[in-house]
C-alpha cells in the first residue's frame, strides 16, 4: 500500500517487507479473514473499484463552449442582427453557436472516459479464502488482508503478495512487457527497485497465463498500481491545441478592435463630423459587424471535421477535432516499437548448429532430413513450447515460440507436438532466462531447454553430432557460438539457444537444477520481429519534414536498437536509455539529453517515465505526438499534445485516453496524419486570408463616410455586410478547407509551438494587398454609381430620386465585394506557388462555391422579397460590366506579389 493509502486508512504496511511482517501489519493470516472481519474492513477501505473524482462537469463545459471568444463574437453578431431588425439572421447565427458548442462538447467528452475503461480490467469476481474456505466473492468486496487464489486464466483483482506457489503473469497492461513473467512466492533474490518488478507480487489488472498461487492482498481500488495510473490519467487535463489558442488570441484582438472602433466613432461622428446621433449609431453598428468574422468559427470547425473524415479513410480515427491541426505542427514523435514499427510477429531469420553452421531461414531453405542438426534443433524447440499453429493459418501463443514453429514448418518438419507427451514443465524464469520441459518421446524421456545463450551455454557439456549422437563441446565450438551470438546481437536480433538431454530414472523426480545440467547444445536461433515494410519510407518522410523520432518502449533496448537501425531511426550509434537510468536522471540532465536534437531509445519505460519525457519535450518547445497501446500508456497519451493509440492491439484505456486511434496500428498512418494535419493547417490559413481580406473593403467605405462627415453616404448596409459574411463568403471558405496540399508540404520543417497561425505577413497580404485592392475597386464602383445617377458631394440620399440611386450604389458595393471575393478565393488557394502550378480546376468544390456565391448574390439583387430585406436594386448592364475585371485584378495583384516572394527566396 502506498503512503497515500496508508494516510487515508490509518494502516501502515510495506509491501516489500517479509511475508510474516506483512501478515502482522495487515492483521491477517494464511487462512485469510473471517467473513465478518471482511465486512468491517469494507467500511474502512471502501469498495475495490476505480472511481472518478469530482462531480458533474458537463454544465461548466457547455458554458465554456458557449462563451469562448469566437462564440462571444458570434453572440455579438446575433445581437447586432436582432437590433437591426433581422431576426432570421440572428436565429441562424445562434444556431451556428449552439451546433459548434454541442459538437465540441461531444468531442471533449470522449477524452474523459479513461477511468471507466480502466474499470474493465477489474474482473467481476475473485476467489478468496474466507473462514478458512475458498469462496467466490464479488471482486468489489476484496479488502487488504484478504487471501486470494490465482489460477491460470484468472485476472487479478487487487495488488497482492504471493504466499505459496508460482504463476506466469501477463503484465503487459502495466509494464508494456511483451512476454509473460514468472512470479513466485519463493523468488528470493535482491529487492526490486520498483514495486512492479517485484518477483513475488501480482497486481490488479494483470492476467495469469499459467500456474497457481495464493496471495495476500495489500492494496485495493484506487490504491493499487492500476488505480495510481487511473489517477494519473484523470489529473492530466486536456490543453487547447496550438490553433485553438491562437484563434482565441486573435478573436480577442478582433473583439477589442471592433469595440474600440465602433465605440470611438460615435463621439467622433457626432462631435467632429457633425453627424446626427442616429447616423453615428448606425455607423458604429456597421463598423462592428464589418469587423466581426461571423463565418470564421464554423469554417474552422467544419474544415477540421473534413480533416477528420480524410484521416478516417487513411486508418486514423481522430476523437478530438483540434487534434487534426496539432498533428500538422508535430515536431517530435515518441513511438512504441512492437506492433507500430514492427509487425508484432516474431520470426526466425537464421539458425546455427554444430553440424551445419549458420543457415538462413527463408522460402528457399531445403527440407531438413530427419536426424540432422537442423531437425533436432527444430524438434526440441517445438517440444519446449506451448504455442500452436492451426492448419487454417490461425496461431496462438507466445510470439517467440511461434517463431520456432514457423521455422520448423519452413524446414518441412512437424510444427506440432504430436507424439510428444509433456511430463513436467519448468516455466520461463526471468532471472535464469530459460525454460525447460520434460517430455516422453518414443521409448524414453527427454529434457528440452531453450533460453539466453549466455545462460544456457555454461550448462552444456556436449554438442550435437551427426546421426543423433553427441561429442564433447570444445572451446572452439563455444567460441563459434559466442561469435554467432555477438554478430546477431549487433544487428539487434533476439538470440536463443536450444539444448536437450536424455533422462535416466524417474522423470517426475527431477529438480530444475538436475534437469538443466549436462545438456547437449543443439544450436542457436536468431529471431526478428520484422519491421513493417512501409515504415522505412515513413521514417524518411519524417526526417525530410524535420520531425524527430524517439522510441519509447517497454521492451529491451538491444531489440529496439536493431529495429531502429533497420527502419532508419537514429543510426548505428543511437543512444539507449533504460528505465533504471532514466529514473535516476535529474530533470536538468533529461532536458539536456532531449534538447540535443538526436534521436533516442528509451527502453523498459514506466508510466512516470513516459510522462517525464512528454513534459520535458513540451517544456523545451516541441509539439509532441506519443503512441501507446497499454494501460500504462494512458497518462502519457493524455499529457502529449496528441496521444496516438493502437486500434488492433491497444487496450480500451489507451484508446479512451488518446486523441487519435490507428485502426491498423501502423506507424506510416501517423505520417499520413501529419501530412493531413499540415494540409489542414495550411488550408485554415488560406481561408483566414480569404475571410480577413473582405474586412478592408467593408470597413474602408465606412471610414470614408466618417471622414467626410456624412457628406458621402454609407456605402453598405448592415444587412449587406451580413449577407457577405454569412452568405456569399461561407461556401468558398469551406472549399478552401478542402484544398489539396501544396508542393513541398512534407519538405519543410515543423512550425514552432509559439508560431502564430495569423502573423504579420499574413495580415499584410489579407488586409493590405488583397483587401486594399478590393477596397479601392469597391469604393470606386460605389462612387461611380452615385455620380452617374446625378449625385453631388454633400447631397442627402435619404429620399427621392437620389435614394434610389443610393440603393443602386450600395448594391454595386455589395456586388463589387462579391466580385473581389472570387479573385481572392483563387489567390488564397496557394501561399507561395503560382495558380497555374496547382491548376485552376483542381478544387471543384471551390468552383461550385463560387457558382453558389454568384447565384446567391443574384437572388439578393433580383428577387423582390430579398430586395426589401437587404436593400438592393438591379444595376444597369454597364454597371455589371464594370465588375467583370475585378476578380482578375485582385488575383493578378496577389500573383505578382507571390512571384516576387518566390524569386527573393531563391536569391536568399
Amino acid at each position: 500500500m502506498n503512503r497515500e493509502a496508508a494516510a487515508e486508512t490509518g494502516v501502515h504496511v510495506d509491501p516489500r517487507a517479509s511475508v510474516d511482517r506483512l501478515l502482522r501489519d495487515l492483521r491477517s493470516s494464511r487462512r485469510g479473514l473471517t467473513a465478518r472481519e471482511a465486512v468491517r474492513r469494507q467500511v474502512v477501505y471502501g469498495p475495490n473499484a476505480l472511481t472518478r473524482r469530482g462531480g458533474r462537469r458537463w454544465p461548466r463545459q457547455i458554458l465554456g463552449q458557449l462563451t469562448q471568444p469566437l462564440a462571444l463574437l458570434l453572440w455579438l453578431a446575433a445581437v447586432l442582427s436582432w437590433v437591426t431588425g433581422s431576426g432570421a439572421l440572428a436565429a441562424a447565427i445562434v444556431a451556428v453557436i449552439v451546433l459548434n458548442a454541442a459538437f465540441a462538447f461531444l468531442q471533449e467528452r470522449h477524452a474523459e472516459h479513461a477511468v471507466e475503461a480502466l474499470a474493465a480490467y477489474l474482473p467481476p469476481s475473485a476467489r478468496a479464502v474466507r473462514d478458512g474456505q475458498e469462496v467466490l466473492v464479488d471482486a468489489r468486496l476484496l479488502v487488504p488482508g484478504d487471501v486470494i487464489v490465482v489460477r491460470e486464466g484468472d485476472r487479478v483483482s487487487a495488488d497482492a503478495r504471493l504466499l505459496a506457489g508460482s504463476v506466469e503473469m501477463d503484465v503487459s497492461t502495466l509494464t508494456g512487457e511483451s512476454l509473460p513473467v514468472l512470479r513466485s512466492a519463493d523468488a528470493g533474490g535482491p529487492l526490486a527497485q520498483r514495486l512492479l518488478e517485484a518477483s513475488d507480487s501480482v497486481f490488479s489488472g494483470t492476467s495469469c497465463t499459467g500456474g497457481e498461487a495464493t496471495a495476500l492482498v495489500f492494496a485495493t481500488g484506487m490504491h493499487t498500481e492500476l488505480g495510481r495510473i487511473a489517477a494519473l490519467s484523470e489529473r492530466v487535463g486536456h490543453e487547447s491545441s496550438p490553433l485553438e489558442k491562437q484563434v482565441t488570441r486573435v478573436a480577442r484582438v478582433i473583439a477589442v478592435v471592433a469595440l474600440l472602433m465602433g465605440g470611438a466613432f460615435i463621439p467622433v461622428g457626432t462631435l467632429l463630423a457633425g453627424l446626427p446621433l442616429g447616423d453615428a449609431m448606425n455607423f458604429a453598428i456597421g463598423l462592428l459587424v464589418a469587423n466581426v468574422p461571423e463565418g470564421l468559427l464554423p469554417t474552422i470547425t467544419l474544415a477540421l471535421a473534413v480533416g477528420v473524415r480524410v484521416l478516417a479513410r487513411e486508418g486514423a480515427l481522430v476523437k478530438r477535432i483540434s487534434a487534426v491541426e496539432t498533428l500538422g505542427s508535430t515536431s517530435v514523435v515518441c513511438t512504441d516499437k512492437t506492433g507500430t514499427l514492427t509487425m508484432n510477429r516474431m520470426r526466425a531469420v537464421a539458425l546455427w548448429t554444430p553440424e551445419t553452421g549458420t543457415v538462413t531461414v527463408d522460402a528457399a531453405l531445403p527440407p531438413a532430413a530427419g536426424g540432422s542438426g537442423l531437425a533436432r534443433l527444430a524438434a526440441a524447440a517445438v517440444a519446449c513450447s506451448n504455442a500452436s499453429l492451426g492448419a487454417d493459418g490461425t496461431e496462438a501463443g507466445d510470439p517467440t515460440e511461434l517463431a520456432f514453429l514457423h521455422a520448423a514448418r519452413a524446414l518441412g518438419l512437424p510444427s506440432g507436438r504430436e507424439g510428444v507427451t509433456r511430463l513436467a514443465q519448468f516455466h520461463f524464469d526471468p532471472a535464469l532466462r530459460r525454460m525447460s520441459t520434460v517430455d516422453a518421446e518414443g521409448s524414453g524421456a527427454w529434457v528440452h531447454c531453450k533460453g539466453a545463450p549466455e545462460e544456457l551455454l555454461p550448462l552444456c557439456r556436449w554438442a550435437a553430432a551427426p546421426g543423433g549422437g553427441r561429442t564433447p563441446l570444445s572451446e572452439a565450438e563455444r567460441a563459434q557460438v559466442v561469435a554467432a551470438v555477438d554478430a546477431w546481437a549487433e544487428q539487434g536480433l533476439r538470440v536463443l539457444a536450444v539444448a536437450e538431454r536424455s533422462v535416466a530414472g524417474d522423470p517426475a523426480a527431477l529438480t530444475r537444477a538436475e534437469a538443466e545440467s549436462g545438456l547437449t547444445l543443439l544450436g542457436v536461433a536468431a529471431l526478428l520481429d520484422p519491421p513493417r515494410p512501409e515504415v522505412s519510407d515513413a521514417v524518411a518522410s519524417c526526417h525530410a519534414a524535420g520531425i524527430r523520432l524517439i522510441i519509447v518502449t517497454g521492451d529491451h533496448g538491444l531489440t529496439a536498437r536493431g529495429v531502429a537501425a533497420r527502419v532508419g531511426i537514429g543510426g548505428g550509434d543511437i543512444r539507449v536509455v533504460n528505465g533504471t537510468e532514466l529514473d535516476a536522471m535529474p530533470e536538468a540532465e533529461l532536458d539536456a539529453l532531449l534538447g540535443t536534437e538526436q534521436e533516442l531509445i528509451f527502453a523498459r519505460s514506466s508510466p512516470e517515465a513516459k510522462l517525464r519525457i512528454a513534459d520535458s519535450l513540451r517544456d523545451l518547445g516541441y509539439v509532441v505526438a506519443m503512441t501507446g497501446d497499454g494501460v500504462n500508456d494512458a497518462p502519457a497519451l493524455h499529457r502529449a499534445d496528441i496521444g496516438v493509440a493502437m486500434g488492433r492491439s491497444g487496450t480500451d484505456v489507451a484508446r479512451e485516453a488518446a486523441a487519435m486511434v490507428l485502426t491498423d496500428d501502423d506507424f506510416a498512418s501517423i505520417v499520413s496524419a501529419v501530412r493531413s494535419g499540415r494540409r489542414v493547417y495550411d488550408n485554415v490559413r488560406k481561408f483566414i486570408v480569404y475571410i480577413f481580406a473582405h474586412a478592408t473593403p467593408e470597413v474602408v467605405p465606412f471610414l470614408l463616410y466618417a471622414v467626410a462627415g456624412g457628406a458621402v453616404p454609407l456605402p453598405l448596409t448592415v444587412m449587406q455586410i451580413l449577407a457577405v459574411d454569412l452568405g456569399t463568403e461561407t461556401l468558398p471558405a469551406l472549399a478552401l478547407g478542402r484544398e489539396p496540399e501544396e508542393p513541398g508540404t512534407m519538405e519543410r520543417p515543423p512550425r514552432e509551438r509559439g508560431q502564430n497561425v495569423i502573423d504579420g505577413p499574413m495580415l499584410a497580404r489579407a488586409w493590405g494587398l488583397l483587401g486594399g485592392v478590393s477596397a479601392v475597386l469597391v469604393t470606386g464602383v460605389f462612387l461611380a454609381a452615385l455620380l452617374a445617377g446625378g449625385w453631388h458631394y454633400g447631397e442627402s440620399t435619404a429620399s427621392g430620386h437620389l435614394h434610389a440611386v443610393w440603393v443602386q450604389a450600395t448594391t454595386m458595393s455589395f456586388l463589387g465585394i462579391v466580385a473581389c471575393q472570387i479573385g481572392t478565393a483563387f489567390a488564397a488557394r496557394t501561399q507561395t506557388a503560382s495558380l497555374p502550378q496547382i491548376g485552376v480546376g483542381t478544387n471543384r468544390l471551390l468552383l461550385w462555391g463560387i457558382a453558389f456565391e454568384i447565384a446567391f448574390s443574384a437572388a439578393i439583387v433580383c428577387v423582390p422579397p430579398l430586395q426589401a430585406v437587404f436593400g438592393t436594386a438591379v444595376p444597369a448592364p454597364w454597371q455589371l460590366l464594370l465588375l467583370v475585371p475585378f476578380p482578375f485584378v485582385v488575383w493578378g495583384a496577389d500573383e505578382i506579389f507571390r512571384w516576387f516572394r518566390r524569386h527573393r527566396a531563391l536569391r536568399l
